[in-house]
């Protein structure tokens, strides 16, 4: 039924907001997909906000893991963030950067 509540238990995983911005720092605000920027495409509501993908699902990796924030993590929006997760485990950034680009080069010569 639409709308009718019920109980989960979920593994919540732990993330480091330093790794976020260290990585935000390097890269910028634009997603590495796809180059979508929400400050430029909504003004001041869209400042600041992306999404940061880890390359390794958080489900994999261990208590221990020490992320690396240029090496592990990537600003993505959230439809691009949508696509690496399709698979499981997540696509790698890369493969599904050279997808878009494929099609956006396809989508051009129409």
């Amino acid at each position: 039924m639409e709308g009718a509540k019920r109980q989960v238990t979920v593994n919540a995983y732990e993330r480091n907001s330093k790794a976020r911005t260290q990585c935000i720092e390097h890269y910028g605000n634009n997603c590495y997909i796809c180059g979508f920027n929400f400050h430029k495409h909504f003004g001041d509501l869209g400042i600041g906000y992306i999404h940061v993908h880890h390359e390794i699902d958080l489900a994999y990796i261990g208590e221990t893991y020490v992320v690396n924030p240029v090496k592990d993590l990537k600003p993505v929006c959230p439809n691009c963030h949508a696509m690496l997760h399709k698979t499981k485990p997540a696509m790698p950034v890369e493969k599904l950067k050279a997808l878009w680009l494929a099609r956006k080069c396809t989508s051009q010569n129409d």
